[in-house]
């Protein structure tokens, strides 16, 4: 399945993970509600891949880059909700 960026919906979020992509309304106004919906599904995947990742003791650049990753994963996530509930979308 391709999203309307013409990459896949995990790729999209991963790219948000690294922070080359930032969620707003204005990128995801070409989004229909079913691409809507398997984007946050990629997130969610996506940050539980993050979580059940080794915890990195002791490595401050580690635990910084992975808090970093999380930060702008749960965001993103939150951008997607409020942009749904605002066009009326149930998406989970």
């Amino acid at each position: 399945m391709s999203s309307p960026r013409g990459k896949s919906f995990k790729s999209i979020a991963q790219d948000i993970s690294e922070g080359y992509a930032t969620v707003n309304p204005i990128f995801l106004k070409p989004f229909e509600n079913e691409d809507l919906k398997a984007l946050y599904a990629e997130l969610e995947k996506c940050l539980t891949a993050i979580r059940s990742e080794k915890f990195p003791h002791g490595q401050i650049e580690a635990i910084r880059a992975r808090n970093l990753r999380l930060q702008r994963l749960y965001g993103a996530a939150m951008v997607i909700r409020n942009f749904a509930r605002a066009k009326r979308i149930i998406i989970f």
